[in-house]
């Protein structure tokens, strides 16, 4: 009755202001150019993309989840962490050290990290992959909650963005939908206790979700990493402290 319950509550926010015009935009060569150029230089000059190489980390997104974790304390040895659109993995990478699911600690916990992605994820020693797998679609997360049985997340993370159409409130309003998603799957398998966090972009959207994610979570808040970089209108939602279903 609850998973009803929630689920139905889900599905209302999911498709609230899903109408939406809009024409296709053919960039031209020009445009992508410029755009390749800009991206090159901006990741020859930035110094997370070489801290990510000295640390062997996949990605300079690490340092996003290092620093909200550093500051909030979400992943803590023997948790069971669910990151929700892994590839490549960095953010893996960081709840597997964190949680002690490789056991680099033998005196401490052991803790259970979990990823899955439509793409490939190379393999991450300590983690259970799922690849090939859209987090969104209902059969994969009946899959997710039959490999944890009776086991409880303590942390769902989700940096999960769609493709960019180039088309602002689409984009926006494409991403919500996958941060309703990962709340929704989090509120069926967390602890009571738990934390969740998303990626989402700046807009109106963002209050509606942090009022919907109050409703089950004591404290939430927004997040601007050091390491998102301050011309990104990305930003991350953290909830903690699950109320838990009643």
């Amino acid at each position: 009755m609850k998973k009803t319950l929630i689920t139905r509550f889900f599905h209302i926010r999911m498709l609230s202001g899903s109408c939406c015009r809009y024409k296709k935009v053919q960039p031209s060569v020009k445009s992508k150019n410029v755009s390749s150029h800009d991206w090159l230089t901006r990741q020859l000059s930035d110094p997370f993309v070489e801290m990510a190489k000295k640390y062997n980390y996949r990605c300079r997104s690490a340092f996003k989840l290092i620093e909200i974790d550093d500051k909030f304390k979400i992943l803590l040895p023997g948790n069971v962490v669910i990151d929700c659109g892994a590839a490549p993995g960095s953010w893996t990478q960081v709840a597997v050290k964190r949680v002690n699911a490789n056991l680099s600690d033998k005196n401490g916990s052991q803790g259970t990290v979990i990823a899955i992605d439509k793409q490939l994820i190379y393999p991450i020693e300590g983690a259970s992959i799922f690849e090939n797998m859209d987090f969104t679609e209902q059969t994969s997360q009946e899959k997710l909650v039959n490999f944890l049985g009776s086991n409880r997340a303590d942390a769902v993370l989700s940096d999960m963005a769609p493709s960019a159409t180039g088309i602002r409130d689409l984009d926006r309003e494409n991403i919500i939908k996958l941060c309703y998603s990962a709340l929704k799957f989090a509120v069926i398998v967390s602890k009571k206790g738990a934390s969740v966090l998303v990626k989402l972009w700046q807009g109106q959207e963002m209050l509606d979700l942090q009022r919907d994610m109050s409703r089950f979570y004591d404290n939430v808040k927004i997040v601007k990493p050091n390491s998102s970089r301050s011309d990104s209108i990305e930003m991350f939602m953290l909830g903690r402290g699950f109320k838990g279903l009643r």
